[in-house]
C-alpha cells in the first residue's frame, strides 16, 4: 500500500504541475481550485476509477462528472496524467479551436462527462446516469464532482434527495471544500454546516476527511466503493486552496487568479522542490 501512496502522490504532484503550465498560457484561471483538488483527482484517476484512456467512450467505464465546470484546467491535468489528452495540448488551454476550453464542455474534451458551468447541475445528471446504469445492471459506477458552493443550489439537495429514495448504491459524489467561491467564503455566502448531519439525514453515507491527505482520501474512495448499503455515498473533502504553493496557499482572495509573469515559475520550482 505504501508503495501504491507514493505512486499516487508522484501523480498528484504532475497533476499541479500541469494545471501551472496551463495557467500560465492564459496568465490566469481556477489554478488555485486544481492545486487543492488535485490529490482527489489523483485518488480517482490513479486508483479508483475504472476507465481506458485510450477509449473514452467505453461503455464499461466509471462515469465522472465535473459539475463545477470552471475547474476543468484540473480535470484537464488529471486527463493528461491519465493518458487521455496528450501533453502537448496544454500549450492550447483555453485558446480558441482547442479542445481545452477555460470551462468543461463534453462536446470539445474526451473524458468530459458532461459540459458544466452552471453550478447544481452535475448531481441531477449524475443521478439519471445512475439510474440508467442500475436498469442496465451495470457494474460501472458514476462519481460527481461538486464544489461547497453548489451546496447552495436546490437543484443538488433534490438531486440527493432522489438518489436516496431509489437507493443509488452506484453513485458517489464528492464534495471539494475549501470554502471559497466568487462572491467571498462559501460558507458566509450560505452556510452550510453541519453538513455531514445533513448528508445523513437525506439518507447518505457520509464520510468527511482531509482532502489534502492521501490515505485519508484513498481509504474514503475505497470505503464508498465498496460499501454494501444500497445507498448513494458522499465524500466531503476539506482542502486547501493553492495547496503546495505557499504563495499561492496564502492569498486571500484565490477563487480565480492572475499570477505575475516570473511567478508562474516559481510556482513550478516550488512544487519541483518537494517532489515527492
Amino acid at each position: 500500500m505504501q508503495d501504491k501512496l507514493a505512486e499516487i502522490a508522484r501523480c498528484a504532484w504532475r497533476i499541479r504541475r500541469y494545471a501551472l503550465r496551463m495557467g500560465e498560457v492564459q496568465g490566469q484561471g481556477y489554478v488555485g481550485q486544481a492545486l487543492g483538488y488535485a490529490d482527489v483527482l489523483a485518488t480517482a484517476y490513479g486508483h479508483a476509477l475504472n476507465f481506458r484512456a485510450d477509449d473514452p467512450l467505453w461503455e464499461g467505464r466509471d462515469r465522472f462528472l465535473l459539475s463545477h465546470g470552471h475547474y476543468a484546467i484540473a480535470l484537464y491535468a488529471a486527463l493528461i496524467e491519465a493518458g487521455t489528452i496528450p501533453e502537448s495540448e496544454l500549450e492550447t488551454y483555453g485558446s480558441d479551436d482547442s479542445r481545452l476550453p477555460m470551462s468543461g464542455m463534453a462536446t470539445y474534451t474526451p473524458g468530459m462527462e458532461m459540459s458544466g458551468g452552471s453550478l447544481g447541475q452535475g448531481l441531477p445528471i449524475a443521478v439519471g446516469m445512475a439510474l440508467g446504469l442500475q436498469h442496465q445492471r451495470s457494474p460501472a459506477f458514476v462519481y460527481n464532482s461538486m464544489s461547497d458552493g453548489e451546496l447552495d443550489e436546490g437543484s443538488t439537495w433534490e438531486a440527493a434527495m432522489s438518489a436516496s429514495h431509489h437507493g443509488l448504491g452506484n453513485l458517489i459524489c464528492i464534495v471539494d471544500i475549501n470554502n471559497q467561491q466568487a462572491d467571498g467564503p462559501s460558507s458566509q455566502v450560505m452556510g452550510f454546516e453541519p453538513l455531514a448531519d445533513k448528508w445523513a439525514a437525506f439518507g447518505w453515507h457520509v464520510q468527511r476527511v482531509d482532502g489534502n491527505h492521501l490515505p485519508a482520501v484513498v481509504r474514503a474512495f475505497d470505503a464508498a466503493r465498496n460499501l454494501s448499503e444500497a445507498k448513494p455515498r458522499v465524500i466531503l473533502c476539506d482542502t486547501l486552496m493553492g495547496k503546495g504553493v505557499p504563495f499561492l496557499e496564502s492569498r486571500d482572495k484565490n477563487h480565480f487568479i492572475r499570477v505575475d509573469p516570473p511567478e508562474w515559475q516559481q510556482a513550478l520550482d516550488v512544487l519541483d522542490a518537494n517532489r515527492p
